[in-house]
């Protein structure tokens, strides 16, 4: 099961079902959903654009049925259509075997951190980081701009912490436990920059012409029902530039001292000026998302980042 023909969205919208994990083996790693990119968007003719009950009776009424599933990858900025065939007896949690939630996809890859120059024998070269090709793509708590993974990292501070990290190289997601050191011997808890902004961000792949096609603009112009800040994927608007990917102690350095302008200066900007800050975590999902579909796709109620 894999791409086939692309299909414009049905209705419009930016808004769909986040694909958080894929479990090994499962009807969603069979059907090629792809983790921190991919949302499902539409179940057969059934544009999923609301959090509610439709995505679980869809489940149920496609049960060991395979069904066209459009899905939008914020990769490749573009949909593409798989087939799915929710199960049980696949041997993991959930008829699909996935960690969802419900939130626009307009901006999504815009929120992760950029790991650069890693130092040898350091925290981040143990983890095995590697320089300029790693993006940090979240955490199992919730990451929404900058300084929240600057204060995560330092809460940490010799205590592991799992993150979860995608390379340019591979093309592919994986798990990170690092222990953040402040004495490890070199400069910062990690011993790396860290990156963040427009220049930093993951470089968008080109979809395969004959598969994927580009969402309309006026369809990444709707507006979003979550509350999420909203940035239009394709701005031809002038972008600002990124500052060069500072060291983790001169970004914790930098953070106190914004926090103490911030107290004499409410117009104060933040550590970057050129992040567009948008909606994208790994973060816990609501209860009402939780209530529509815990038992069907596979994710825990307590927190979408759960293991799947």
């Amino acid at each position: 099961m894999g791409a086939e023909n692309s299909t414009p969205v049905p209705g419009g919208g930016t808004e769909g079902y986040h694909v958080l994990r894929v479990q090994e083996n499962s009807p969603g790693h069979k059907a090629g959903l792809e983790a921190f990119f991919d949302f499902i968007i539409a179940i057969g003719n059934t544009r999923l654009n609301e959090d509610n009950e439709n995505l679980r009776d869809l489940l149920i009424q496609h049960k060991d049925k395979p069904v066209r599933t459009l899905v939008y990858s914020s990769k490749t900025q573009s949909c593409r259509e798989v087939t799915l065939v929710p199960c049980e007896g696949w041997g993991g949690q959930g008829l699909l075997g996935v960690s969802i939630r419900f939130c626009s996809f307009d901006g999504a890859n815009e929120n992760v951190w950029h790991v650069m120059d890693v130092q040898p024998n350091s925290p981040a070269g143990l983890a095995g980081l590697q320089s300029d090709t790693d993006y940090i793509i979240g955490a199992d708590t919730l990451l929404q701009d900058y300084e929240d993974l600057i204060t995560l990292i330092e809460a940490h501070d010799g205590k592991p912490l799992k993150l979860y990290v995608y390379s340019t190289v591979s093309d592919s997601c994986r798990e990170v436990t690092i222990t953040p050191n402040s004495v490890w011997g070199g400069e910062g808890l990690l011993g790396c920059g860290i990156g963040y902004g427009y220049l930093h961000r993951i470089p968008t792949r080109e979809p395969p012409v004959d598969q994927l096609t580009p969402l309309p603009s006026d369809v990444m112009r709707a507006p979003a029902s979550d509350g999420f800040t909203e940035v239009p994927l394709s701005s031809a608007a002038a972008t600002p530039s990124a500052a060069p990917a500072p060291c983790l102690h001169r970004c914790l350095r930098r953070r106190r001292l914004h926090n103490r302008r911030r107290l004499h200066n409410a117009a104060a900007s933040t550590i970057d000026a050129a992040a567009h800050l948008c909606g994208f975590s790994i973060a816990a999902v609501t209860a009402a998302s939780a209530a529509t579909g815990a038992s069907f796709c596979g994710f825990s109620t307590a927190a979408a980042a759960a293991s799947a």
